[in-house]
């Protein structure tokens, strides 16, 4: 992942957005892109500051406390397929991606296998 341009780069642009340059004029004098200048501009009347955002973090799991019970005890009771999960979630009011229920039941080491006889053609 690229690298964020650095504070100094940022508030030069500002200062010179300030003083009544044009975005153009000011991404060509500091070789950035105008959509750069464009965006700092942005976030600078949004948030007082031009300073990037945090990139990453921990974002925590959906699908943990009585929600996680529930699909557990679920999973186990009869055959499921990932996509009735998530429409079942859905309805119990928790609206989920369908990656987050096949995670969480590969955590659990669930899954519902097919049979073998189930198989394509017949073996003739």
């Amino acid at each position: 992942m690229a690298r964020p341009y650095s504070n100094d780069l940022r508030e030069r642009a500002m200062a010179r957005v300030a003083a009544g340059e044009t975005i153009r004029v000011v991404a060509a004098a500091l070789q950035i892109s105008a959509s750069c200048v464009s965006k700092w501009s942005g976030r600078l009347r949004l948030t007082g500051s031009a300073s990037p955002g945090r990139i990453g973090g921990y974002k925590p799991r959906v699908l943990s406390g009585a929600h996680a019970d529930w699909l557990r005890q679920r999973m186990r009771e009869r055959p499921f397929t990932l996509r009735g999960l998530t429409a079942e979630l859905a309805e119990r009011g928790l609206r989920v991606d369908y990656r987050a229920v096949w995670e969480f039941a590969h955590r659990e080491g669930l899954s519902f296998k097919k049979n073998r006889r189930c198989g394509g053609a017949d073996p003739a």
